[in-house]
């Protein structure tokens, strides 16, 4: 029964299109480009795999602050969305404002295929997290820049040139401003 109403003309025409759900499965597809290209590893996890990692990390850590977790829940799992259409950019390739219109540009597209009431949320969560201003944001992005800190460290073992681990944690350590993040950080830098 419940399979009958998820592909009834009625939730199809007012949530979603299966072209949405094609892009956001398509993240399991895109390498995270950083350890390619700084680490030379030729399998990485893929932003997908980014995504779910954040997600459990946005769910602990956020339940013991008083910030709203389903909001931070939500723009963690849409902060990469657009990367299923144009590929994990480093931010070396290109300028700043180049790259935020290409990703705008892409998840614009991609929303098209959602409600106008969903569309309106994600564009509204999209935008948030762009412009970094609210508390929600914040942790967001240091939890970005956690989970890019947890990785490189399991990265760690498996790589011949160790000292391109740092470039990642000196990131995560100049981005993270959050005191229980910063100590999850230290204790993450501290794993063997």
């Amino acid at each position: 029964m419940l399979l009958k109403i998820f592909n009834s003309r009625y939730h199809y025409e007012n949530y979603m299109s299966i072209d949405f759900l094609k892009d956001a499965q398509n993240l399991k597809n895109i390498y995270r480009q950083g350890w390619i290209e700084k680490l030379k590893i030729s399998s990485p996890e893929s932003v997908g795999d980014h995504t779910y990692f954040m997600a459990i990390m946005g769910m602990i850590f956020s339940s013991k602050t008083n910030l709203n977790t389903e909001k931070i829940l939500k723009m963690i799992l849409i902060h990469d969305l657009a990367e299923s259409k144009i590929g994990d950019i480093t931010p070396e390739k290109l300028p700043f404002d180049e790259k935020r219109d290409l990703e705008n540009s892409a998840f614009f597209k991609i929303c098209q295929n959602l409600s106008k009431d969903t569309q309106l949320e994600f564009l509204e969560l999209w935008k948030e997290f762009q412009e970094n201003i609210t508390l929600e944001s914040k942790f967001v992005h240091q939890i970005d820049k956690l989970e890019m800190a947890f990785q490189a460290k399991i990265y760690e073992k498996s790589i011949a040139n160790k000292d391109n681990i740092e470039i990642f944690l000196e990131t995560a350590r100049n981005s993270i401003t959050n005191q229980k993040l910063k100590e999850i950080l230290s204790e993450i830098e501290e794993m063997n």
